[in-house]
């Protein structure tokens, strides 16, 4: 299938999911992470604001943030790069390009996330061989995972079902190193 499509039918199913299922997802998801040793070491976050359907990350953020990390969110750039701003708490939030919340703070630059100790994706599905993350497709991600490092853990957040093989990838398209289901952690490298 090509990723049109795919990215399609994901999102159809995910649409699909009952606010009780996004709800519980996220706990599991959650807790999952928080879980995680690496996790609770990493100094610098970078992360999402989830919107709609995606694995809800506003509990996840305020938790890492709660527990002593700096967060770093995503600001969308005209050019649909990511610029970064740390995460300060609820009321550190303003509606950005499309609606989406991004931190008021001051823009950090794109190149914010080559110090994070984690980075936290989102991603519509990953293959279970390789780590390919597919996005929505406009590419800002991967963009961003060019500029991490290489023992960097880089976590996608998946429903059940986004775990799947023989994703179709192009040259730019950028691995993750791991997945986050409701079923647990995945390790993929």
């Amino acid at each position: 299938m090509d990723k049109l499509n795919l990215r399609r039918e994901l999102s159809s199913a995910r649409a699909s999911l009952s606010p009780e299922q996004l709800r519980a997802n996220a706990i599991k998801v959650r807790e999952t992470l928080l879980d995680q040793p690496w996790v609770q070491m990493a100094g610098l976050v970078a992360c999402y604001w989830s919107t709609g359907t995606e694995p809800e990350t506003h509990g996840l953020v305020f938790a890492l943030w709660k527990h002593g990390a700096t967060v770093v969110l995503p600001v969308l750039r005209e050019d649909y790069d990511l610029d970064w701003a740390v995460y300060d708490g609820p009321d550190s939030l303003a509606p950005g390009r499309f609606g989406i919340m991004e931190p008021v703070d001051t823009r950090r630059g794109v190149d914010a996330i080559r110090t994070a100790a984690l980075v936290i994706v989102p991603a519509l599905a990953v293959d279970r061989k390789t780590g390919v993350r597919l996005g929505r497709g406009g590419g800002s991600y991967d963009r961003a995972l060019t500029r991490v490092g290489p023992n960097v853990p880089t976590v996608a957040l998946l429903h059940d079902g986004e775990l799947i093989d023989d994703l179709p990838a192009e040259p730019h398209d950028r691995h993750v190193r791991f997945a986050v289901t409701p079923q647990g952690l995945i390790s993929l490298m």
